[in-house]
């Protein structure tokens, strides 16, 4: 099941949460209405958003926007750190998503979100990513047609209960190869985010060379257990 605004829309992923992991402990919702008040208010009345998004926001980003366009952001980048419990694993066979940490740089795009719909539009993005309090929201500089932009970033949240830390390169590729959730398995996300990189010409080697040893695993696997195309 891909996830669609009408699901952003009901608050579907902090409904299903409660329903089905009470266990796991989410952003109350006081402290989830105050980190959203916190970054309208940063922007300014009247004022659009530039939103940099380097993951599945790229290929089913779900808000509206005026522009896209290719970014670079310095000091940060694209890692598998993040456990997934739900979406794209499960509790007893986790798996991972992106998240941006500290170091490097990141290729990836900026979102124009205009002033107009800024409100409606970023709470559906704050019920996507700001629920179980995986991240971090931040302002990066952003490179966009040679000009640096003020941006927004989901930056990792590494004293969340979700991070996962710098996993062995195998361990990785095992929980993407075999690790499926609701919003269906690692591979496909891992997948889906590295055919839109290279359908807009945006390079990220170490991320094309994990898709690969993906692919081959599953390859390799029962057709049963290796469901997700390769890339």
């Amino acid at each position: 099941m891909a996830l669609s605004r009408a699901d952003l829309e009901a608050d579907l992923l902090r409904r299903q949460y409660e329903q089905f992991h009470p266990e796991l402990p989410i952003v109350p919702q006081h402290a989830f209405d105050a980190s959203l008040e916190r970054v309208l208010e940063a922007v300014g009345e009247g004022r659009d958003l530039w939103l940099f998004a380097y993951g599945s926001l790229i290929w089913n980003p779900l808000f509206h926007f005026e522009e896209r366009h290719p970014a670079l952001v310095h000091g940060l980048h694209r890692r598998f750190c993040l456990w997934s419990r739900m979406g794209r694993g499960s509790p007893d066979r986790p798996g991972l998503m992106l998240a941006l940490e500290h170091g490097g740089r990141c290729h990836g795009f900026a979102f124009r979100i205009p002033a107009r719909q800024l409100r409606t539009e970023l709470t559906l993005i704050w019920r996507r990513e700001m629920t179980m309090g995986a991240y971090e929201a931040r302002w990066v500089k952003s490179i966009v047609g040679g000009e640096s932009v003020r941006a927004l970033a989901f930056v990792v949240n590494r004293k969340g209960w979700q991070y996962a830390g710098k996993l062995p390169s195998c361990e990785v590729v095992q929980v993407l190869a075999h690790a499926r959730g609701r919003l269906g398995s690692a591979a496909e996300y891992l997948f889906q985010t590295v055919d839109c990189l290279r359908a807009n010409g945006v390079q990220d080697a170490p991320l094309f060379a994990l898709a690969e040893q993906v692919a081959g695993i599953q390859a390799c696997m029962p057709v049963a257990d290796g469901s997700a195309a390769a890339p």
